[in-house]
């Protein structure tokens, strides 16, 4: 239980990040603020900042919805003890993860800029998906334990 509430906290986190990118990338936000100098305009201007033609930002806002939507619906008493939001977050995480380092591979190699709000999205779904880890791991162990118990 603990690791979705770790991860609904997180995916909030996420999800303010992705909105500020994507309110700058329509327009409603005139300036980045970014610690890089440029760096963030550099990465959020270049021909990688969408994917299908779609801004990467809005798959992060997509993406954060759905981790977060997940992570309060695991934490009701009906699903606090299955394991299927938990599988659910570490497959969404996963997809994540892999974005962000293929992101991430693309702003170190290609674009030769960083993103500050980028690398801290790229640690806030890689610890999501950490924390699903350890969850899915507790739950196997928990499972475990009981059908030891049932068999005594």
């Amino acid at each position: 239980m603990t690791h979705r509430m770790v991860t609904a906290t997180l995916a909030l986190i996420g999800l303010i990040v992705a909105l500020y990118l994507s309110l700058w990338r329509v327009g409603l936000i005139g300036t980045l603020a970014c610690g890089a100098e440029g760096g963030c305009d550099t990465v959020q201007t270049s021909s990688y900042a969408a994917f299908l033609g779609i801004p990467v930002a809005f798959y992060g806002v997509a993406g954060y919805v759905a981790l977060l939507g997940v992570s309060l619906v695991g934490l009701q008493p009906r699903w606090i003890v299955r394991r299927e939001p938990t599988i659910a977050l570490a497959m969404l995480a996963g997809l994540g993860v892999a974005f962000s380092a293929y992101l991430t591979y693309l702003e170190a190699a290609v674009i030769h800029a960083w993103c500050g709000y980028c690398i801290l999205s790229a640690g806030i779904i890689t610890g999501i998906l950490v924390a699903a880890i350890v969850g899915f791991r507790d739950g196997q162990r928990r499972t475990e334990a009981n059908k030891a118990d049932s068999k005594s």
